[in-house]
């Protein structure tokens, strides 16, 4: 057989792979002109949250082929939850529904006993824009000087409610190291606890990213009306690290104190999940995918969030999907001593 016809089937399947790709590009070009895709934020606007995902909006749709318009929609409550919800359940399924959401709605059902309208392991994970590190901060007036000051000494603190960071966060210090932190909740973002702090309903708050706290208030800091207490963080912020403040595991009294407190910290290494409902076909996830590392890679994007003072870092979401599988895979024992941290009841309810 001469070796032209040897060759035949190789180049077959060769032609039928790259026609296949070429086949699927086109569908997803097709089905995203003319569309418009709705990222929905769990948070109130003007908060970190809601900043990022805007400034993604603004360049995530030229990289998807089909070029979408992409809005933003603010979906506060039950610590993101509620967006969560929607996204998983409501939203469609198609690719025109993005889910940007607290780090504590994928972690919650694993850690929590208080149902939750989503399964974290059934989202499509298309990225996060940045590791984050939280922080508990304080009024320069407050009766606390230090987080040492904390365990002897209550501080008012304000929270949105279960499954949010800046609730979670301050109940397992509670629980874990016995901080006396009082939690104030209700807030349904980090704006209006920030407004809280200002007007004097709370002396401080846990659980909010630093990047964010910098972004809103850069001269807190310079003025020392406000300042950093504690790093909710198993690594640190290299700048906070330099200034010398402690981070939360240092505190720690056993090494399951600290696998524990480091289990819920995990956390911060996706700062800002983005997420899509199940049942979204490949071909969609993927470009969406690679449009959302390529809008945070984009030169402009990263020049805009230079002179707003983000940390962009973003994390690739099929490496998301394997981290959150890798979570839920925790030993048990350490897992259910994170759920019986969280599950304490607060000292105060707003």
């Amino acid at each position: 057989m001469p070796l032209c016809y040897c060759l035949r089937p190789a180049a077959v399947a060769l032609a039928c792979l790259i026609g296949g790709g070429a086949a699927a590009q086109d569908s997803v070009e097709q089905f995203y002109r003319g569309k418009q895709i709705a990222i929905v934020v769990g948070s109130s606007a003007g908060g970190g949250y809601d900043t990022y995902a805007r400034l993604i909006a603004r360049t995530m749709g030229a990289a998807i082929p089909g070029n979408p318009s992409i809005v933003v929609q603010n979906m506060s409550g039950a610590g993101s939850n509620r967006a969560a919800g929607y996204v998983y359940s409501v939203a469609p399924k198609d690719g025109t529904a993005i889910g940007a959401i607290f780090p504590g709605a994928v972690l919650q059902p694993l850690l929590s006993d208080q149902p939750v309208p989503h399964d974290p392991s059934k989202f499509v994970y298309l990225g996060s824009a940045n590791s984050d590190v939280y922080v508990c901060y304080v009024r320069s007036d407050a009766p606390v000087k230090t987080f040492k000051d904390v365990l002897d000494k209550e501080l008012i603190v304000g929270a949105s409610n279960p499954g949010a960071t800046t609730y979670d966060l301050p109940l397992l210090l509670n629980s874990v190291l016995g901080a006396k932190f009082k939690i104030v909740t209700g807030y349904p973002g980090s704006r209006e606890i920030t407004l809280a702090l200002e007007r004097g309903e709370v002396q401080g708050a846990c659980g909010i990213g630093w990047t964010g706290i910098e972004i809103m208030h850069p001269d807190w800091f310079a003025k020392d009306t406000v300042r950093a207490l504690v790093q909710l963080s198993n690594a640190g912020h290299s700048d906070l690290n330099r200034r010398g403040v402690p981070r939360a595991a240092e505190f720690a009294r056993s090494d399951d104190d600290r696998k524990t407190i480091e289990l819920v910290f995990s956390q911060g290494v996706f700062g800002r999940p983005y997420v899509l409902p199940p049942g979204v076909p490949a071909e969609r996830v993927a470009a969406l995918r690679k449009a959302f590392i390529a809008a945070l890679d984009d030169k402009a994007l990263r020049a805009e969030a230079a002179r707003m003072q983000l940390d962009v870092d973003p994390m690739p979401g099929g490496d998301l999907q394997t981290l959150v599988a890798g979570i839920y895979a925790t030993p048990p024992h350490l897992v259910e001593r994170a759920r019986r941290a969280l599950s304490v009841k607060p000292a105060a309810g707003r």
